[in-house]
Formats: structure tokens, C-alpha cells, sequence
């Protein structure tokens, strides 16, 4: 009896070490792969923006470059680049189109298909949602073709009605040629996401507000729009990040004309200096630089809409 008491503590003292080192073994992969896959990465690209390449001589033979310590250099040089600030100023302009649009028409298409009224919502919101599955260079592609004036439907029906033709990939149109992409394919996200807010909202609410005399347009600017203001906060988060990270539709429609340069988004000039230029210490220099831009203008963001939503509660 004495032998059995004494041993049984023991024995329950394992099991709750076991028990309380589960979750940490549970989190282990995931630590894993942020570690091999997202932190060793950023830590790698900020160790080759402090480096660069030293050529001696002609920079032939062995030993002729040598990988040697830079400093702040690369950034430097990175910020004081002409075209690295023309592609910033040129994708703050698509995003002044493309944030608010694709927002704007997420949000009615979500009020539409929670209305009391809509038919077959489950189709809707299957046709909204699909062109965000197409992968972006697919969609790049396909709109590209649709913009040439010589293969694309558009241009013919407008040539046999003797309409104007305009060109969609020169000029002005361009931004909107490449914001329309954008906003074909990031719109059902953003829609799903908005909606599923919306499903959210009790019954009880609505009940109430039906007994008021709300129309179903007081409804949506009274009680849909101010309780899905998280969920917009959250679309709007996600629609800078894409924004400032646009590179595979322009990149997919630079062949197609002579408007885009190489350099038209900052992801672009990132490309042309790491596999064009083979300069891969300037490439890490500016994507740093990028990736700081996005983290600040997102904490900056997230900060205002959350001050405004605590002087929402707290009146």
C-alpha cells in the first residue's frame, strides 16, 4: 500500500508533462515551416542587402569579384532611384482606382445577395466568386488579348457599328485596362468575404428594424454597412497588401505593348535587378524597402481603424 501510494504521484506527474507539452508539439510544424519558409527568407534577403559585388580589374578570372560588406549603400542607392520612385508614384495611382472600386462593388454585390428577395443566390455567389480562382496571369492573358485592337471581339463589333476603337493598352486607358483586371478577379473575394459577415448578423436585428418601418435601404446603411465595418476594415487590409505587390498583370501585358515598361511597379524593377542586371544585393535592398513600406502603411492603417472603432464603443 505504502509502495503504490508513493509511485502513483510520480506516474501522474508524467502525464501532465506530456499533457503539458502537447500543444507546443501540435505547433511545432507550423513554427517549422514560418521558420524555413517566411523568417529565413526576410533574414537571407536583409543579409544581401547589406552586401555587394566587388570587381577588380576587367572582372575575369578567379577572384576577379568578390562579395564585400556595403552597409546602408544599397539602400541608399535604392532610394534615391528615379524609377523606383516613378513606380511607386505610378502603382499609388492604380491603387487610388482599384481599393475603392473593387470595395465599393464588393460590398453592393454582398448587400444584393443577402436581400429578401434574391434568387439563386447560391449561383450568384458561385459566378462572382470564380474569376478570383483563375490565376493571374491566366486572367492577364485573356484580357490582354481581349484589349488588342486586331483579335478582339470587342474592337471588331465597334469597327462593323462604326463606333471609335479606342486603345485600351496606350496612354491613360492603360491604368484602367490594368485596374479592370484586378478588379474582375479580386472582386468575389473580397464579395465572399463581406457576405459572410453579413450572414452573421441574428435574425432578431432585422425582425426589429422590419418593425420600425426600415426600408431594406435603411436597413443596409443603418445596421448591414456599420456591423460589417470589420469585415471592410479586413478586405481593405488585405486589397493594399495585393496593390503594392502588383506584378504579374503588368508583367503579363509588357510584351503586348509599348506603354509598360520594365520597371512599371516596384516588384518589376525588384525583377529587372535581380535576373536582368544580376545585381541581387540591389534587388534585396529595394524588396527590404518594399516590404517595410507595406508593414508601415498596414500597422498605420490597422491603428486608425481600430482608434476609431474603440471611440465607436466608447462613446
Amino acid at each position: 500500500m505504502s509502495t503504490t501510494s508513493r509511485r502513483a504521484p510520480r506516474r501522474g506527474g508524467r502525464v501532465g508533462r506530456g499533457v503539458r507539452g502537447a500543444p507546443y508539439a501540435f505547433l511545432l510544424p507550423a513554427v517549422a515551416l514560418f521558420a524555413l519558409f517566411f523568417a529565413l527568407p526576410i533574414g537571407y534577403a536583409c543579409y544581401l542587402s547589406l552586401r555587394k559585388v566587388e570587381v577588380k580589374g576587367l572582372g575575369l578570372g578567379k577572384g576577379a569579384r568578390e562579395e564585400v560588406w556595403a552597409g546602408l549603400a544599397n539602400y541608399t542607392a535604392a532610394l534615391s532611384d528615379s524609377e523606383l520612385l516613378t513606380s511607386a508614384l505610378r502603382v499609388l495611382g492604380y491603387g487610388a482606382l482599384v481599393v475603392p472600386a473593387m470595395l465599393g462593388l464588393a460590398l453592393v454585390l454582398a448587400l444584393m445577395l443577402d436581400a429578401e428577395r434574391t434568387r439563386l443566390t447560391g449561383f450568384s455567389r458561385l459566378s462572382i466568386f470564380l474569376p478570383y480562382a483563375v490565376p493571374g496571369v491566366i486572367a492577364a492573358l485573356m484580357w490582354g488579348f481581349l484589349y488588342l485592337p486586331d483579335v478582339s471581339p470587342f474592337h471588331y463589333v465597334l469597327e462593323r457599328t462604326g463606333l471609335p476603337r479606342p486603345d485600351l493598352l496606350d496612354g491613360g486607358p492603360l491604368f484602367l485596362s490594368l485596374a479592370n483586371i484586378a478588379l474582375w478577379g479580386g472582386t468575389g473575394f473580397n464579395m465572399i468575404v463581406i457576405y459572410t459577415s453579413l450572414r452573421s448578423i441574428p435574425v432578431e436585428i432585422y425582425e426589429a428594424a422590419r418593425l420600425d418601418g426600415c426600408s431594406q435601404l435603411q436597413t443596409a446603411l443603418r445596421i448591414k454597412i456599420p456591423v460589417v465595418a470589420p469585415a471592410l476594415v479586413l478586405t481593405f487590409f488585405f486589397s493594399i497588401i495585393a496593390t503594392l505587390q502588383v506584378f504579374s498583370e503588368p508583367t503579363t501585358l509588357q510584351p503586348l505593348t509599348n506603354s509598360l515598361s520594365t520597371t512599371w511597379s516596384p516588384l518589376m524593377k525588384v525583377y529587372q535587378d535581380a535576373f536582368v542586371k544580376n545585381d541581387i544585393h540591389a534587388a534585396a535592398a529595394t524588396s527590404v524597402i518594399i516590404a517595410v513600406v507595406t508593414l508601415a502603411l498596414s500597422f498605420g492603417f490597422l491603428r486608425v481603424a481600430n482608434s476609431r472603432t474603440n471611440q465607436g464603443e466608447n462613446p
